[in-house]
């Protein structure tokens, strides 16, 4: 590929799940780690996430920020990888990717903070309705089939397990067989674990020396 793949990262961010997919697809790519605080809010990086976060994606001249639509693009900039279904069979895909977007990480974060739509009134103002129902949604979906988008592995299980993997880690999301079961089948993936493994000798470079 003529231009190149930039991932602007930190290991302790959803950047990781993007470098599980550059993984997975296999294709050459560069990681630019930024540092929380200072680093993402420079100009520089503000010139190419005005938010001051991470992930963002820059591939010659495109930029892409915002998990879900990192993994779509590479997902379509790589169909030889096969991790989007065919066009015609994506309603599954598209469904769980804007769900884990739309309703898991916000339901998430505002129980995280302390709060939570705790009235009938509420509820119907929030896309997720209640972290309850969301992650009773999320249980009945990967417990019916071991992939949940199609009859394979997709970028719509590497959000969603890296989602529940990251919420159980840190106490947001409980700890239920199924998740724990759908969590473990997809980060033994060989480019998951690579990944990881990247990503702890990134950490270990950026410890600070005794």
């Amino acid at each position: 590929m003529a231009d190149e793949l930039i991932l602007f990262t930190h290991p302790q961010s959803r950047g990781a799940m993007i470098h599980w997919m550059l993984e997975e697809i296999g294709c050459p790519y560069r990681l630019e780690v930024k540092q929380f605080g200072p680093d993402m809010k420079s100009p520089g990086y503000l010139a190419i996430n005005p938010m001051g976060k991470v992930p963002a994606l820059r591939h010659g001249n495109t930029v892409v920020t915002e998990s879900g639509a990192i993994l779509c693009y590479l997902a379509d900039l790589f169909p030889e990888a096969k991790l989007a279904p065919p066009p015609g069979e994506r309603g599954a895909y598209y469904r769980w990717l804007f769900f884990t977007a739309g309703c898991c990480e916000p339901a998430l974060a505002d129980k995280a903070a302390g709060w939570s739509p705790d009235t009938p009134k509420l509820q119907v103002m929030f896309g997720y309705g209640s972290y309850d129902r969301t992650l009773e949604t999320v249980a009945q979906a990967v417990a019916e089939r071991p992939t949940i988008a199609a009859d394979h592995f997709t970028a719509a299980d590497l959000y969603m397990a890296s989602f529940l993997h990251w919420g159980m880690m840190f106490g947001g999301v409980e700890k239920r067989p199924v998740f724990e079961a759908y969590v473990a089948r997809h980060i033994a993936r060989p480019a998951s674990v690579r990944a990881q493994e990247q990503g702890a000798k990134i950490m270990a470079s950026l410890a600070p020396s005794s």
